[in-house]
């Protein structure tokens, strides 16, 4: 199993902190959706699980990672696209999702959804999948403007929404229901926005290790691992 990987007996997995449920650290140490499937996929392949934090503003970088050998695999909350699968080999989603719409409720209470947004600032992260989808209403004239924030700016962002600076946030459900949860001016108002799917991605050249990961994730389902952790850090 070490030929899988760049590193003998180690799996490298890389992952855009923070980016709760799926990977943050809490106390000093990581834990999330994501790490703790692959940590437990690492021990099915009888590998040494290893953080690879990428840190950069676009996330869509963080695909160069296994071009260069910094990673052998990327779970991160990370939607299969099109472009992307030119980068990456996807393994079977894991989860389904979509973007959802975050607003302040106090500031703007008349906003409800993507339809309430014209003339308003809708801000997104730099190569979130959200981005695209703000670019198409903003070329629709169904937004004001878009605001692109760093990808590890995600707290600024909020910051901005919470003092009504921008009016609203999207972004993939699962994460905004946890990052609104301190923020009581903060709300979900709509979600499904888009549909998506969720999966861990491996080199191009390393379809071993993806077949691998998906025996894997296959034997932690039919235990009954993976349906736990998704109730544990995702929900219904």
């Amino acid at each position: 199993m070490s030929a899988l990987t760049l590193s003998p007996g180690i799996l490298r997995v890389g992952c855009a902190l923070p980016d709760p449920p799926f990977e943050f650290v809490s106390n000093g140490k990581e834990c999330g959706f994501d790490v703790e499937l692959m940590q437990a996929v690492a021990t099915e392949l009888k590998l040494e699980w290893q953080l690879a934090p990428y840190q950069g503003a676009n996330f869509n970088d963080i695909f160069d990672g296994l071009a260069d050998g910094r990673m052998d695999c990327i779970a991160s909350g990370t939607t299969v696209t099109p472009d992307r699968e030119r980068k990456a080999l996807f393994c079977e989603p894991y989860i389904h999702s979509g973007q959802s719409l975050v607003c302040n409720v106090k500031a703007t209470p008349q906003v409800r959804s993507i339809d309430d947004l014209r003339g308003l600032v809708l801000a997104v992260q730099d190569g979130n999948t959200s981005q695209p989808v703000a670019q198409r209403l903003k070329a629709d004239g169904r937004v004001g403007d878009v605001r692109v924030y760093a990808y590890h700016d995600i707290a600024t962002m909020l910051d901005d929404l919470d003092a009504g600076r921008i009016a609203a946030v999207m972004k993939l459900a699962p994460v905004m229901r946890w990052f609104v949860r301190d923020r009581p001016h903060l709300r979900v108002v709509q979600e499904g926005i888009t549909h998506e799917d969720l999966a861990v991605a491996t080199g191009l050249a390393n379809e071993p290790l993806r077949q691998a990961i998906d025996a894997a994730q296959a034997r932690l389902r039919d235990n009954g691992t993976l349906p736990r952790l998704i109730e544990k850090w995702i929900g219904a």
